[in-house]
Order: C-alpha cells, then sequence, then structure tokens
C-alpha cells in the first residue's frame, strides 16, 4: 500500500480497505508464481530448451584453466512484497546477473572432469545458496527454490577432441582394470602354490627328522639293553629276526637231541604233512 507514493504498509491476502487514490494506492505482486530465468541459453516459447544458445554467458572458466559451456535454470518466487516493489529496481535482471556470477564462482572452484561428472550433484545446491545470500544481501526480496543445471559441456569447437580424450580414458581405465583383475588371479593363486610347496616341504622334514629320531632313539635303547644283557639281548634279537625271516618259508624241524634215541625220528617235514580228513561214523578204513 503507498500513500502519496510511499510505502506504508503491506497487507495479506483477504478482504482490505484503503484511501481512495490519490492518497493510496495499491501494488499486487505475484508471490505465489514460480518465476523461472534461463541463463546460458534461451528456450522456445513452450518452456523447451531450444537450440539457441548464449555464449557470453554459459562459457565459464573452470578452477584448473579449462573452458565449460553451462547452461542452467533458476526457479525463484517473492517472500517480501515490499522488497522486492522498492528495494531493487530490476528484479528480474537483479537475480540473472547474480545468478550468473553466482555459477561462475562455484564453477571457478572446481576442475573441468568433477564439473562433467560426479560434482553436478553439488553444484546446484551451492550456487543456490551462494545466490541465495547475494540477494539477501540486496534486501530483494526474493528466495531461490532450485538451481537446475540443463547442460555441462566442453565449448563447441573442441567437444570431438574432448569426447576422443574421454574414450581414451576410458580404455585405460579398461586396460587397467583388466590388468588388475589379472593380477588379483595370479598372485594369490602363485601364492597358495607357493604356500603349499612350503606347508609340503615342511611336512617332509618333520616326517624325516621324526623318523631318524625314532630309529636313532630305538637303537640307543637296543643298545642300552644289549650293554645291560647281553646274552639275552642276543638271543632275543637272534629269535626275533629269525621269526621275522622264517615266518613265511616252508620249514622242517630237526631234532638234533633225538639221534640215537629208540624210536624217535630226528626228521620232521612239517611242510609235506598233511591232515587226513575225517572219516565218517561207522566207515572202517581203506586196507
Amino acid at each position: 500500500v503507498l500513500r502519496f507514493g510511499q510505502w506504508v504498509r503491506t497487507e495479506q491476502p483477504g478482504l482490505r480497505y484503503h484511501l481512495p487514490a490519490p492518497i493510496e494506492t495499491v501494488l499486487m505482486p505475484k508471490v505465489t508464481r514460480v518465476n523461472r530465468i534461463e541463463v546460458g541459453y534461451r528456450s522456445a516459447g513452450d518452456g523447451r530448451r531450444g537450440d539457441r544458445d548464449v555464449p557470453d554467458e554459459s562459457l565459464m572458466l573452470t578452477g584448473d584453466e579449462n573452458i565449460i559451456d553451462i547452461d542452467f535454470t533458476v526457479f525463484w518466487v517473492i517472500k517480501d512484497a515490499g522488497e522486492y516493489l522498492f528495494k531493487i529496481r530490476d528484479p528480474e535482471a537483479t537475480v540473472k546477473k547474480a545468478a550468473e556470477s553466482a555459477m561462475r564462482e562455484v564453477i571457478g572452484r572446481t576442475d573441468l572432469q568433477p564439473a562433467l561428472t560426479e560434482a553436478r550433484q553439488q553444484i546446484e545446491p551451492s550456487t543456490r545458496q551462494l545466490l541465495q545470500a547475494m540477494l539477501d544481501d540486496y534486501e530483494g526480496g526474493i528466495e531461490v527454490t532450485q538451481v537446475q543445471l540443463q547442460k555441462a559441456d566442453p565449448p563447441s569447437p573442441v567437444i570431438d577432441a574432448f569426447n576422443d580424450v574421454q574414450r581414451a580414458r576410458a580404455d585405460r581405465e579398461r586396460a587397467r582394470n583388466e590388468a588388475e583383475a589379472y593380477r588379483n588371479d595370479v598372485i594369490p593363486r602363485a601364492r597358495g602354490d607357493a604356500e603349499r610347496l612350503i606347508q609340503e616341504a615342511s611336512a617332509y622334514r618333520e616326517q624325516v627328522v621324526n623318523l631318524a629320531q625314532g630309529d636313532a632313539d630305538r637303537f640307543r635303547k637296543v643298545f642300552d639293553a644289549y650293554s645291560t644283557a647281553k646274552d639275552v639281548t642276543a638271543k632275543r634279537m637272534y629269535l626275533e629276526t629269525m621269526e621275522e625271516i622264517l615266518s613265511g618259508a616252508n620249514k622242517v624241524i630237526i631234532d638234533g637231541n633225538a639221534q640215537g634215541a629208540q624210536g624217535v625220528v630226528p626228521y620232521l617235514p612239517l611242510n609235506q604233512l598233511q591232515t587226513a580228513p575225517a572219516r565218517p561214523a561207522g566207515q572202517q578204513p581203506a586196507r
């Protein structure tokens, strides 16, 4: 509400009264409408982005001193009608220039490759926060609701060369990944084979050492027993050896004490003796 051209108050929506003109007049900006400003391009009449580019707005310098072509859209609403009408002369032009300045500052802190790929999700909120801080300093009564990137590409004259570089980087990454996969396959198997050989060698060493130690201990015990009772030990060793040698041989027993004895045969061929088969009951032996 203006009284003699001076802003005196701001009313809320609804039924309100004011003094008739020329004492008081009313200005009613559309505070519920979402306004749209395009930076770097101009869209067609139906709201879709057309082919007309504005290089003076879209070409920006990145943090690594490369040039990037960025088109984006700013959506904003009026949050304070009085400040919007009387604190800034041209609100739309102010929002556009401030948005372009904020985007250039954010891009100036970002390298080219991240700006084209993973950093795009951080560029939008960073630009919106910076733009909102600038408009609040201007007391423009404007709230920025969204900053939306439409395009982030290298400049048109070098886009083919940039695509070649990107393909070469992709080939490099693919070759590196294949080499990593091959290394991850070969090295563990080689380490496993080496560990297996070490384990087998250790087991063989333990087996040979234990066998040698056991043989040495057995020989030492036999020697100790032989030293204690030579005759008994020698006889026991002789019997054990003969038992081992003659266990699978045909045997004939000759009793030396039976020579000259009446009715005693000193010769007993055990391998030739066979047990006669049993006869049924009542059957007489053959004559």
